[in-house]
């Protein structure tokens, strides 16, 4: 595994750069499509390890499909809710998204199949999602440790119609659901246990479903939904929005650095909620502006950076990217609501403390968040824990600063592989 090392940037930037496909609707859009009835063409689509390892899914189960990574383009044949293949095994590798979504597609089958995965998926959290798939009338058999994959999965037929499905670890469990609902013949009414059921991925989920032909019945807070049964998801052409995730490592680039970053066609009508850390960086000096081309970020207007107090619950994706310019604002920074990142790809909250510290940077957990004081950031090799947020996050803290060092970058392959040559574009 290669280092990376970061050179910082001594001048206000004036930049304009691209990013791939959201992954969050690539994902949703693969597993929608195959639901369908008939061909769909998905466009602008994210081609990295988590999409592709969905897609080999996809084709290890028989689907038809065809990838055009030059075009950024997928077509797939979807049977109506069918699976063309027998019981066979599918490898999910290190995506959350794969995994959960996938493992519920075939639980609420009939059929038997194994979900494989990487070391890393298998210490992620799937328990709330086996419990929800079980009282439905699925089984599995863990060939691991209990509750985590990889399993073999039972599939169920004609599952019962009503479920309840715990989201504090993990709002995908309640998308997996949702996703799968319209074409069982019965649908399904999902109680969750009112944690994040409105969060912004759900929300994702929710919007995509009614695009793809689907309905939806939520009222905003009850943690409740209602999917009628027997509806079929509309083939067709899904474009694929940048993903606001990636792009917000840039506009985090402008915040430390000073001038400005474009990232091209990423509108504010987007449905992903990561959008909210433009806020942020506003509330933090910034200026945010929706041109033709893209969202274009500003740094403040005087080079200070202001801290901030707030609460990240619903776009925590971006505590890491926080938390790498945290230390070039004037006071201390709080990042709340974000306990829940200590389950994914690493526990964040972990790395964001130990990193920062080894910076020479002070750093507190404060349990359900982190609080972070500035200070002058020490030349230090960042452990990336094969976190690709963690990995693009720092990466950030190196513009700004002499001597980071980015461990082990690869991993940043999961969302976004040429992530450190568009880094690079910001020196040109």
């Amino acid at each position: 595994m290669a280092d990376y090392p970061i050179e910082r940037i001594r001048r206000p930037l004036s930049a304009a750069v691209t990013v791939p496909g959201s992954k969050s609707i690539t994902n949703r859009a693969l597993l929608m499509a195959a639901l369908a009835s008939g061909p769909s063409v998905l466009t602008g689509a994210l081609f990295s390890d988590d999409s592709r390892y969905f897609l080999e899914s996809l084709n290890q189960l028989g689907f038809e499909t065809h990838a055009d990574e030059a075009a950024k383009e997928i077509r797939i044949r979807g049977l109506g809710g069918k699976i063309p293949g027998p019981g066979t095994s599918v490898y999910t590798g290190s995506a959350g998204t794969a995994s959960r979504f996938l493992t519920a597609l075939l639980a609420l089958r009939d059929g038997v199949w194994t979900v494989n995965c990487s070391e890393q998926m298998s210490r992620r959290p799937m328990n709330g999602l086996f419990e929800a798939l079980e009282a439905l009338g699925a089984s599995f058999v863990f060939t691991g440790e209990a509750g985590h994959l990889p399993a073999v999965v039972h599939g169920c037929g004609r599952p019962g119609r009503e479920v309840t499905v715990a989201t504090e670890k993990s709002t995908q469990f309640l998308s997996a659901l949702l996703m799968n609902a319209p074409v069982l013949p019965d649908g399904l009414h999902i109680r969750t246990d009112g944690k994040r059921a409105d969060g912004a991925y759900v929300k994702i989920t929710t919007r995509m479903m009614e695009q793809f032909g689907c309905r939806v019945d939520h009222e905003t807070g009850s943690g409740e939904f209602t999917v009628p049964g027997g509806q079929t998801y509309r083939p067709g052409r899904c474009d694929i929005e940048p993903d606001v995730s990636a792009a917000c490592y840039f506009y985090a680039a402008a915040a430390v650095c000073g001038g400005s970053v474009t990232v091209r066609n990423l509108h504010a009508d987007t449905l992903q909620g990561d959008i909210r850390f433009l806020d942020v960086l506003k509330e933090m000096g910034c200026q945010a502006e929706d041109t033709p081309d893209g969202i274009c970020v500003t740094g403040p207007a005087d080079g200070r950076l202001k801290s901030i107090d707030v609460n990240m619950k619903d776009f925590s994706d971006q505590a890491l990217t926080l938390a790498a310019i945290a230390p070039f604002a004037g006071g201390v920074t709080t990042i709340r609501g974000i306990g829940h990142i200590r389950l994914q790809e690493s526990d964040r909250i972990h790395a964001i403390v130990t990193e920062l510290t080894g910076m020479g940077i002070r750093a507190e957990d404060i349990g359900d968040g982190v609080r972070i004081w500035p200070g002058k950031v020490q030349p230090y090799r960042v452990q990336t824990y094969e976190d690709h947020r963690v990995a693009m996050a720092f990466a950030v803290t190196g513009l700004a600063s002499d001597g980071i060092v980015i461990g082990d970058g690869e991993c940043t392959g999961k969302t976004f592989e040429n992530f450190f040559d568009t880094l690079a574009l910001l020196h040109e």
